[in-house]
């Protein structure tokens, strides 16, 4: 039964990510550069800037700045930094992390878009708690209401069988095991208790969580990397120059395969930073702020931290390393690849941070779940949807690596074609947006001299 599922879900999963998807993704992200005039890149800086500053009071929102990033963060920073690249570089050789640094570039626009729009078109349920995301901008922005309800009720299987929940329990107990020989049904068993305790109190309680493990977690991780670099900096230089060379000759991937060096970089960029699912929005529309843009540019620094600092340092590791042909996989790699280039600690190391980034990430897809659920059913039934979460995590934790990756890469991709759907056909409202943000910015600088 494990065997034939794993097969059937890797043929789905490698039709969801043909080349249409590829095209769509990429290419929305490309044209949302484009068509902003490179404002992603050119406003980078101003938006790590702002990050940590205090919110206005007088904005309106559920959680701070930071804290809407941070739950971006902890839904993001997580498996697919560790478990990810390692998935893709087996599958793909070095040159996958490349397209995984593309995918990062152009989804800084796309994360951004998700960001105003969702920011936009949020509106206040019934608890007095906002409520946005891409179903809101696709209902009501291009009246579409079908196509929203189709993202969200993807989204909620991403988020209880895919990305969100089993794929990180499965990730969790892995590394439980292989380094501290906790038994998987433990691990599964220990998530859900200390999930459950986190998601009952909602959005606030999460955001107060996720503020305080996501920057500890992310410094430690990278701390460990750099250490790594400046330890072996004599072979970086070469590291880098197998990830370029390789992505573009698929040397080193299975088979050969140019189009599979692309198709798992793209594919693990997109699960580790999530620029074109949508969840981006979510998070965002649960910010104190007083302009859709300003929230959005803080929620785009999510991707570069995430893939382009976050990700290069686990690539580079294994890169480095030359494990990723051993037969070794997904946690099992990462740790292996650290502990040779960092002896003594590596694999601790690697174990204690990969729980923790899982720990936040199943927090922070908890509760982009449940904006999806409720979406769909309304209030009544939240409680339903957090029991069925939380019960969730056993299973994932005991499932095989293939399956559950697969069935991740599944629902991510039908998550995001019917939001990247909207948010071409809803790019002149973000570049109308971000004329008003120019604008109020403005008015600001002359207001401070």
């Amino acid at each position: 039964m494990g065997e034939w599922l794993a097969n059937i879900s890797g043929q789905i999963s490698g039709f969801v990510w043909g080349l249409p998807l590829i095209i769509l993704l990429v290419g929305t992200g490309l044209y949302l550069t484009v068509r902003l005039a490179f404002f992603s890149f050119r406003m980078l800086p101003y938006a790590l800037s702002i990050t940590f500053k205090k919110h206005d009071k007088e904005s309106t929102g559920d959680i701070s700045h930071f804290q809407a990033l941070m739950t971006a963060l902890a839904a993001t920073v997580g498996t697919g930094n560790v478990v990810g690249v390692a998935t893709a570089v087996v599958a793909g050789g070095p040159g996958a992390v490349f397209w995984m640094w593309i995918t990062a570039l152009v989804g800084m626009a796309t994360k951004y878009s998700e960001g105003v729009l969702g920011v936009k078109y949020r509106q206040t349920n019934d608890k007095g708690e906002m409520s946005g995301g891409p179903m809101y901008y696709i209902e009501k922005g291009l009246g579409q209401k079908w196509l929203g309800m189709i993202f969200a009720f993807f989204a909620v299987f991403a988020a209880i069988f895919g990305i969100g929940n089993m794929i990180q329990a499965n990730a969790a107990s892995d590394v439980a095991q292989d380094v501290f020989n906790i038994p998987l049904w433990a691990t599964g068993l220990i998530f859900a208790i200390l999930v459950g305790l986190v998601i009952i109190g909602g959005v606030k309680s999460i955001g107060r969580t996720v503020s305080i493990l996501v920057p500890v977690m992310v410094v430690f991780y990278l701390i460990a990397g750099f250490i790594i670099i400046f330890t072996n900096i004599d072979i970086v230089p070469q590291a880098f120059g197998l990830i370029f060379s390789d992505a573009f000759t698929g040397q080193a991937a299975a088979g050969g395969a140019i189009g599979t060096v692309i198709r798992m970089g793209v594919a693990r960029g997109l699960f580790s930073n999530e620029a074109g699912l949508g969840t981006g929005g979510i998070a965002a529309s649960a910010a104190r702020t007083d302009v859709p843009a300003r929230q959005a540019l803080i929620s785009m620094t999510q991707v570069f931290i995430d893939t382009i600092i976050v990700c290069t340092i686990t690539g580079l590791t294994l890169t480095m390393a030359d494990l990723y042909t051993s037969g070794e996989e997904g946690a099992a790699l990462t740790a292996s690849s650290f502990e040779a280039l960092l002896p003594g600690y590596g694999e601790i190391i690697v174990a204690v941070t990969l729980l923790t980034f899982i720990f936040s990430t199943i927090v922070g897809w908890g509760y982009f779940g449940e904006k999806c659920f409720t979406y769909l059913v309304g209030d009544n039934l939240t409680l339903l949807y957090r029991v069925i979460f939380v019960l969730a995590i056993i299973p994932g934790a005991t499932l095989s690596l293939e399956t559950v990756w697969n069935l991740g890469d599944i629902f991510n991709g039908l998550m995001a074609i019917p939001n990247l759907i909207g948010l071409l056909f809803l790019s002149g409202v973000v570049v109308k947006e971000t004329k008003r943000f120019n604008a109020i910015r403005s008015a600001e600088k002359k207001n401070a001299a």
